[in-house]
């Protein structure tokens, strides 16, 4: 008996909220002057209108927007012309911020950095190069962290960051300094052209963890007191290459 008079009240319940908001729902129809909508809108249109797929830049707009987009948010940008003058450029932020540890990915492309050979007094590491070291504690406490993007989207300012086996996220996501290689054959205008090569990889192709970084993290507690650096690098850097070899 208890339980029928529990389920009772429920279905009362239930048939005074519908009442209400049918009452609420009627009174802003009102207000508007029209009858009340019933059915669902029909949606004609799906995605980005055929003006916007086919915007684009040319190579360098996408340099000139990209950067004043990312440097709006607050990172730094710097174009180089290959990858000897963006070793050069991170051996002398080192030197100036005098990192002691720098962790990179595993990847090709970066051992062309010769960082160990640069920075002979610094702690240079490979992620996972050792399974039995915590990486991710050794990404906690590094000064810089060097990952090579795998898009930008000039638009929005922001680099796609891929985790793999070698490319671990903490390498983006802990260090104090972030130093994103950007070869400039990967930046594209819009966002979306990142978006479709990820869908189209399929669902089985996609990485544990894909970033977008549209330079240092950035806090705010509800009365909008904004902190740099508390869930990510401080200081951000897209050092943007023209040519890379590997």
């Amino acid at each position: 008996m208890a339980n029928q008079e529990h389920g009772d009240w429920l279905i009362q319940l239930e048939q005074q909220s519908r009442r209400k908001q049918e009452a609420f729902m009627n009174g802003i129809a009102a207000k508007l002057g029209r009858e009340r909508v019933r059915e669902a809108p029909a949606h004609p249109f799906r995605g980005a209108p055929d003006f916007w797929q086919s915007f684009e830049w040319s190579a360098e707009e996408k340099v000139v927007q990209f950067t004043a987009n990312f440097e709006a948010a607050g990172g730094h940008v710097v174009r180089v012309s290959d990858l000897e003058a963006a070793s050069a450029f991170i051996h002398s932020k080192a030197l100036e911020m005098s990192a002691a540890t720098i962790l990179r990915q595993q990847e090709e492309a970066l051992d062309e950095l010769r960082l160990e050979e640069r920075l002979p007094d610094a702690l240079v590491l490979t992620w996972n190069d050792n399974p039995v070291t915590d990486w991710r504690a050794v990404a906690a406490k590094a000064d810089f962290g060097v990952v090579m993007a795998d898009h930008a989207a000039a638009y929005t300012g922001s680099m796609t960051v891929k985790s793999a086996s070698g490319k671990g996220r903490s390498v983006s996501l802990l260090p104090t300094v972030l130093m994103a290689i950007i070869p400039l054959d990967r930046m594209v205008t819009r966002l979306g052209e990142i978006l479709v090569q990820l869908d189209e990889a399929g669902r089985e192709q996609l990485p544990a963890g894909i970033h977008f970084i549209s330079g240092p993290s950035r806090s705010a507690d509800i009365e909008n007191d904004l902190t740099i650096g508390v869930h990510g690098p401080g200081i951000v850097y897209a050092i943007l290459v023209d040519t890379v070899s590997s």
